[in-house]
């Protein structure tokens, strides 16, 4: 027994499916003849349906028929792909959505208004007929009308039954196609105390009478065609062979080479997919918390034996911090998804968001191939949802205003992903009109945010626009102006210890990037000492460690500045930050970290060395507390609490601001 719920497992392939055809839908958009896209889409909602009847999901199946119907005509070049039908059928699937998560729900209203849109979608559009004979498009696998008589030899693999297979279905299928006559085969049943009772033995012959054309029937057993014994011949009313034969196989067809090379089926179908498991995302997180514990219990190994002056202790501490490292390593890779997956989201939010406000919109991605850790990119899809559309609404004029103002009709929304580091760099970017800033100022001023005749850095005002309930939009919209969603944007960034930074150029248009970790689970980080205590800073934020003498320490004071090639830098003194009340070391070292193009240096007693740090959440008592993003346990069972960079810098450039002011 596997423990895994069927009915979840086929939810789960259905959203997978779900992801395929929309795809398919929107590719379709941008060439309405693609001959690919329609195929693609009609084998998806085929998928679709064969799944949900095998699972008992009739009203899914039943609707969804119709949508594959429509496609087939289509993909016959009965009827031309119009962008009514793509956005019918896109319609449809949100439906179909519903379908899977309340079946027992009264849905009939809403399929019946949906199915007459499909109707109305195709009967509006069918193909010119001439002399009675529907003309065929190019590229069709359509095939010239008439009856014809096929014989087929049907043998489905032994475990097909095991693996949620209806052989009856596929058989109704056959027969709903026109007349029929079906008889079993029964020259392969073993003895009877040979059979077990999951196994089918049973093949069967079919002679059918159809106008449907070959391609039809062979769908009938998309599934299964690889594995299965599939003989069809196309025969005249004499009896004679008239067609060309699929070679039969006693052994199971894994790769269809003989098929493919007999009646012009494709080769994808018979080329060998790569074997995946699927496993549930709660296990993976259950796995990945037993190496975070792993490598704690390396680590309180690792000090035990350099304690210790054992030399077989401290092999085996060395090979065990090896195999923990590679096991950590392989565990990461696992979790690690590409972040086109999360942008995959939003061409279909783009493309209904193009009709809603009647904006013409163009999404480009850039670098989907980019991967990051499969947490943060379920945590990242809100915020970014909530960035796009506000792009689209306050960002991106209407073609009218773009046409005045010189600018191409068609607004351009670009998301593009890169890795930096430790960290993956999201930029959401338009080309739009561009942020006010005198109506920002405005704002602030009105909601007590700034004060009237304040000197604001150009940062320090455009970051205004993530205060809550702070928005310039002059009236309510389906779509903003209730000042809710750039705050959550922020709050959500920063707790998973990422920065957002924005730039904007009026009539030119707005650049937000996030700056967010890989992974939220282990970093590679630095253990630094400050008073009795021990930090941790990322790793991936250290730029270099300098020296500060007490003499330098002393002459800094009042200014705190440390000159590094010829510029300044602003440093903090951890001590007195965390007010630890200890006299400082006569050599102290500062650290300097880096946030985007910002620097502070962070002054500490002793830099203790690398760190494997497992991160565990703050409780929530001490969630709002600034400067700490996190902690960690160490090797030897202390607690020590990891540096929020971002927040720490941000603190060193409002210090350094406040000194040049002053003169």
């Amino acid at each position: 027994m596997t423990g895994l719920d069927p009915i979840q497992v086929f939810r789960t392939e259905a959203n997978e499916l779900f992801e395929q055809i929309e795809a398919g839908l929107l590719d379709l958009l941008h060439d309405l003849s693609d001959r690919d896209q329609i195929d693609a889409v009609f084998r998806g909602l085929h998928t679709l349906k064969g799944s949900g009847a095998m699972f008992g999901f009739e009203a899914l199946a039943s609707f969804t028929h119709h949508c594959e119907t429509a496609f087939d005509r289509v993909r016959k070049g009965e009827v031309p792909a119009t962008e009514k039908l793509v956005s019918a059928v896109l319609d449809a699937q949100d439906h179909m959505r519903t379908l899977i998560e309340n079946p027992r729900g009264d849905h009939d209203a809403q399929s019946e208004a949906l199915l007459v849109r499909l109707s109305g979608a195709i009967d509006g559009q069918r193909a010119a007929v001439d002399d009675g004979v529907v003309r065929q498009r190019s590229g069709s696998r359509a095939e010239p009308s008439g009856m014809k008589t096929w014989k087929l030899a049907i043998r489905l693999p032994s475990d097909a039954m095991a693996k949620g297979t209806n052989p009856l279905g596929l058989l109704d299928e056959l027969a709903s196609m026109g007349e029929c006559e079906i008889a079993a085969d029964r020259s392969r049943l073993p003895d009877l105390l040979a059979m077990s009772p999951v196994d089918l033995y049973i093949g069967w012959n079919v002679l059918l009478r159809t106008e449907r054309p070959r391609s039809e029937i062979e769908d009938v057993f998309m599934f299964v065609i690889d594995e299965m014994e599939l003989a069809i011949e196309q025969i005249s009313e004499a009896g004679d062979n008239a067609g060309t034969t699929i070679s039969a196989s006693s052994e199971p067809r894994g790769a269809s080479e003989k098929m493919a090379s007999s009646n012009g089926v494709s080769d994808a179908k018979g080329s060998k997919t790569s074997e995946n498991v699927r496993v549930p995302a709660e296990r993976l997180d259950e796995l990945m918390d037993r190496v975070g514990e792993l490598v704690i219990a390396q680590s309180r190994l690792s000090q035990l034996a350099s304690s210790i002056a054992n030399v077989q202790l401290r092999d085996v501490s060395e090979d065990v911090d090896r195999l923990s490292g590679e096991l950590r390593d392989t565990m990461m890779v696992l979790r690690m998804v590409p972040v086109g997956t999360l942008f995959g989201r939003f061409r279909r939010l783009v493309h209904d968001l193009s009709r809603e406000t009647g904006k013409a919109i163009e999404l480009i991605t850039e670098g989907e191939t980019t991967e990051v850790d499969k947490t943060v990119i379920e945590r990242l899809a809100d915020p970014l949802v909530h960035l796009v559309r506000n792009s689209i609404d306050h960002g991106l004029e209407h073609p009218d205003e773009r046409r005045k103002a010189g600018k191409d009709q068609l607004g351009k929304i670009t998301l593009a992903a890169a890795q930096a580091g430790g960290e993956v760099i999201i930029t959401i970017r338009d080309d739009g009109r561009g942020i006010n800033r005198e109506r920002v100022r405005a704002k602030g001023e009105a909601a007590g945010l700034v004060t009237p005749g304040a000197s604001l850095l150009d940062q320090e005002l455009l970051q205004l626009i993530f205060q809550p309930g702070f928005s310039t939009a002059e009236k309510v919209t389906s779509l903003s102006g209730r000042g809710v969603g750039m705050d959550v944007v922020k709050r959500t960034v920063e707790a998973l210890r990422g920065t957002i930074d924005i730039k904007s150029e009026i009539g030119i248009g707005s650049e937000i990037t996030l700056r967010i970790p890989l992974t939220l689970a282990i970093i590679d980080g630095l253990l630094v000492r400050v008073g009795a205590t021990r930090h941790v800073i990322p790793l991936s934020a250290v730029e270099e460690c300098l020296e500060l003498s007490l003499e330098e320490d002393i002459r800094s004071r009042g200014r705190s500045f440390i000159s590094l090639r010829d510029s300044l830098v602003p440093f903090i003194r951890l001590r007195e930050l965390f007010q630890t009340g200890t006299e400082p070391e006569l050599h102290q070292k500062c650290v300097i970290v880096s946030n985007g193009p910002e620097r502070v240096g962070l002054v500490v007693d002793q830099i203790i060395g690398d760190h494997q740090t497992v991160i565990k959440s703050m409780s929530k008592l001490h969630q709002r507390v600034g400067t700490f993003s996190g902690a960690t346990i160490l090797g030897d069972g202390s607690v020590a609490l990891i540096l929020d960079v971002a927040q720490l810098v941000a603190k060193g450039q409002r210090q350094e601001a406040q000194m040049r002011a002053a003169g």
